[in-house]
């Protein structure tokens, strides 16, 4: 059985309280956070404070907070030499104080507190500088039912960054494509059928391959329309940079 401690109760941290909470080979003996109400409600699964001079030995400590208090927090924490997590994508595994021995555990999804999460659709990547501590870590990432990957801190950061591309810039992209149906009065739900078969073409074939539309056929035609039909400035640049960006990788046009 592996003892854990979380530390942060953002939607990463308590979407993993959750999912640890369920697995057998996994014990969330402590919850930690500075803000003792946003985990009252938990009080009656697990042992929750926000004093850090009471945390429990464990195991793993795992820190699920955003990356800018990530350092502060590993360096307050009152021991030394056990293995302490953090779980961006982004920050390095040096950014843990150097008393302990460190690593991460990157689930890469996208998490909103409020929605339910099966693991087994999130890939969970770690790694750690002390090479000793690939077994455990491999055991608690497994004991969600997730698919495990050992990665490097680079391929690490090129996930996050290639995150953005496909998840947060595609879902603004997605409010775009809703606020110009608004503009008419017509239904977005119109239009989900076509993003989930878009979602779902890529797990078959390359997105180079996907590609259809306008800007790839280069029909000229097609897009003057389109560009005068968007009334606002935004709109029209993020269209126009998108647009060059497929004729360019289709060889229509060079950016």
């Amino acid at each position: 059985m592996i003892s854990v401690v979380i530390l942060g109760a953002g939607n990463v941290g308590t979407h993993l309280f959750k999912g640890f909470n369920k697995a057998s080979e996994v014990s969330v003996i402590q919850w930690y956070n500075r803000s003792l109400s946003t985990i009252q409600s938990y009080q009656n699964l697990v042992d929750i404070t926000d004093d850090l001079k009471a945390l429990k030995d464990a195991d793993v400590y795992i820190i699920a907070v955003s990356d800018d208090i990530i350092s502060g927090l590993s360096s307050k924490l009152p021991f030394k030499n056990r293995l302490v997590v953090h779980t961006s994508g982004s920050a390095s595994v040096y950014d843990l104080d150097m008393k302990h021995k460190r690593g991460v555990l990157y689930p890469l999804q996208s998490f909103s507190k409020d929605a339910e999460m099966d693991f087994a659709n999130v890939p969970i990547c770690y790694e750690t500088i002390n090479k000793d501590c690939y077994p455990i870590l491999k055991k608690l990432s497994a004991s969600l039912g997730s698919p495990t990957k050992r990665i490097n801190s680079d391929q690490r950061r090129v996930l996050h960054l290639a995150a953005v591309f496909v998840n947060n810039f595609t879902n603004q992209l997605y409010r775009i494509g809703h606020e110009i149906t608004e503009s008419e009065g017509a239904e977005f739900d119109l239009l989900k059928p076509l993003i989930l078969e878009t979602a779902k073409k890529v797990q078959d074939i390359s997105p180079f391959r996907a590609q259809t539309g306008p800007a790839k056929r280069n029909d000229k035609k097609t897009i003057k329309t389109h560009l005068k039909q968007l009334e606002s400035p935004h709109h029209k640049a993020i269209y126009e940079l998108l647009t060059d960006a497929i004729k360019h990788t289709h060889g229509r046009k060079k950016l």
